[in-house]
């Protein structure tokens, strides 16, 4: 066992209103967990929902419902969360393959808007289980179908580095889409612009203008575009795979892994030099831009232009240049990201004194230009981008727009009862920058109110069980640990789509053998820097003594260097974790200094002693 500094503090304090709060919540989510699972799935873990599945969406529905247990659990929730967790990943994908959507436990086919929205539940998994054989297992074969391990799914081009189709998954990549394929999406695309502005019939001078999907005539037109002008090739949406290739990375701590990232992340960079500064969202089979698009470097599937424009860019890149950063300590695998946010900021507009980006690019030029707000996610991007680099420049533009964090502390009207609680980062980069003093208090009431009005949705429910999921599903999920992920841990939380979870900080239960905070132990980060962070760790129990374990690094990635306990001396630590002992309604408020990305990240959990 690793020899450990070790904090005591052993005064009595009335706990502070929001520990009380935080570890309230906590208990109230370890029973909604167990009360929604058995709402919405059945005793075998299965969901409640159609006896048949067609058509290449709702896989990543299915696993969305249940994202937040794991969450919860390494923050410090009930052992039965996790075995939740586990239990209805495991039954889903089982449920998938019967619909014949999954093949060898993974998407046949599908995009990485999608697999982005579904395999984070996998990462989150390993770090409260990282000795779980059968999800490392899972990690390897995943990761062998985007790296030419796999001759059953030959997605990867080693020579060209490019995944070979924006339709991807365990049967390869699908160059020839069919009606089928998109039996579930026609509905929902047909209220989207229509992908390019030369689609036939079209008036012309609107680059909004839509065509109805659910008109077989014009799908079949849609259809036969599809497969001539996106099916064949790269898009940057595929940079969410990297993933997948750390997550296998972060099990095994194999190089080819990690070169696999770079490799990849460094082929769109050099794509984008290409294009004289700006991402082309497209390339072919020979690795030409626009090679299917009539030489268009715009047009391509989830692109520039169509369906939802520049977050589909960006988000990609920005999650890539995250797991660079994570496997190399170098944060200039950042600078392809750092590049595109440039990029439209150059291209901005004011009106009305109003600063405006563009967020599409057809063949009118850029256009849809939007105002930038707090939760707007060009902001949240380059909030995300600055937690992992801890650069003062990675804020420049941010701070010319709100130099004050004026409106900073304003949250989502729908939080957090959209995608089971994620919330935006404003208020919390205003909390570490001392300019939002009230956060604590806010997080904590906005997640409690959010699982609440989540209950009574679900008390009110009435549809039927299949249009749940399909329809609603994000708004009745009564587990939200986005906020608490937050406050506990220091970090702005997970990119939805795709991202792992980076923190400054993570704890440990000597006492449970086990990830999280101990019982009755709550945990407040003031402070996050490139050399350092201050947390609180208070125990609430008025009667009995608590251990923390407190590690550098969700991956052990960090390496702390010194440690302060309230006003005492700096103490040395030189280690990856240390400990706190909390004698009854003890409260210990530390200033640490750390050398991050200071060792090879990797799940795991530390070495506890003999039982």
């Amino acid at each position: 066992m690793e020899d450990r500094t070790t904090f005591r503090a052993t005064t009595r304090q009335a706990p502070p209103g929001w520990a009380t709060e935080q570890r309230a919540l906590i208990a109230l989510m370890d029973r909604t967990a167990t009360f929604f699972a058995a709402w919405v799935a059945r005793p075998d873990g299965t969901l409640k929902w159609r006896e048949k599945w067609g058509g290449m969406d709702g896989t990543d529905n299915g696993y969305e419902v249940f994202i937040p247990y794991p969450l919860l659990h390494l923050l410090g929730g009930g052992d039965h969360v996790l075995e939740i967790a586990q239990k209805e990943w495991d039954a889903i994908t089982w449920q998938f393959n019967d619909y014949g959507a999954i093949r060898r436990e993974f998407v046949g086919h599908f995009d990485w808007f999608h697999h982005s929205e579904s395999y984070p539940y996998l990462f989150n998994l390993a770090l409260s289980d990282p000795n779980h054989h059968i999800n490392r297992a899972r990690a390897i074969r995943f990761a062998a179908m985007y790296t030419g391990e796999d001759p059953l799914a030959p997605n990867w081009d080693a020579e060209r580095r490019l995944i070979r189709s924006p339709i991807n998954g365990s049967d390869g990549p699908r160059h020839e889409m069919t009606a089928e394929d998109w039996v579930n999406h026609r509905p929902v695309l047909a209220e989207y612009l229509v992908p390019w502005e030369d689609f036939p019939g079209l008036k012309g001078g609107d680059p909004f203008e839509k065509v109805d999907w659910n008109n077989d005539e014009v799908f079949a037109q849609v259809l036969k575009l599809l497969n001539e002008r996106v099916a064949k090739g790269d898009v940057p949406l595929n940079l969410h795979a990297t993933s997948l290739i750390t997550h296998a990375y972060l099990f095994t701590g194999e190089d080819k892994y990690r070169q696999w990232v770079l490799d990849y992340i460094s082929a769109w960079a050099d794509r984008t030099k290409r294009n004289g500064g700006v991402t082309p969202d497209n390339v072919g089979l020979s690795d030409e831009i626009g090679e299917c698009m009539g030489g268009k470097w715009w047009g391509g599937y989830y692109g520039w232009r169509w369906p939802h424009g520049s977050k589909n860019i960006l988000e990609p890149m920005l999650v890539a240049g995250n797991n660079a950063t994570l496997l190399t300590g170098d944060d200039s695998w950042l600078d392809l990201h750092r590049s595109q946010l440039e990029m439209l900021w150059e291209r901005r507009r004011e009106e009305d004194g109003q600063i405006l980006l563009p967020t599409r690019h057809g063949d009118v030029g850029w256009f849809d230009y939007k105002p930038i707000n707090a939760q707007h996610f060009h902001v949240t991007h380059q909030i995300q981008q600055h937690y992992m680099s801890q650069r003062p420049s990675d804020l420049t533009w941010l701070d010319e727009v709100y130099p004050g964090r004026e409106g900073f502390e304003t949250l989502r009207s729908d939080w957090p009862s959209f995608k089971g609680g994620p919330c935006p980062p404003n208020a919390w980069l205003a909390w570490i920058e001392g300019r939002n003093p009230g956060y604590p208090e806010q997080i904590l009431a906005e997640t409690r109110e959010g699982i609440y009005a989540a209950l009574e949705r679900i008390e009110k429910d009435d549809s039927d069980p299949e249009q749940v999921i399909t329809n609603h599903y994000h708004r009745l999920i009564p587990v939200a640990p986005n906020g608490l992920i937050q406050m506990m841990m220091g970090t702005p939380s997970p990119v939805y789509n795709g991202g792992l979870l980076h923190t400054h900080l993570c704890y440990f239960d000597p006492a449970r053998r086990r990830i999280g905070v101990p019982e009755d132990v709550a945990a407040l980060v003031d402070k996050v820097a490139a050399d350092g962070a201050s947390v609180t760790l208070v125990n609430t129990h008025p009667g009995e003594s608590r251990t923390v374990l407190v590690q550098a690094g969700m991956f052990g990635e960090h390496e702390f260097t010194w440690g302060q306990l309230d006003d005492g001396p700096r103490q040395d630590i030189h280690g990856q974790r240390f400990e706190v002992e909390l004698g009854p309604s003890a409260q210990a408020r530390l200033q640490l200094g750390m050398n991050r990305n200071a060792h090879p990240p990797a799940y795991g959990h530390p070495d506890f002693g003999e039982r």
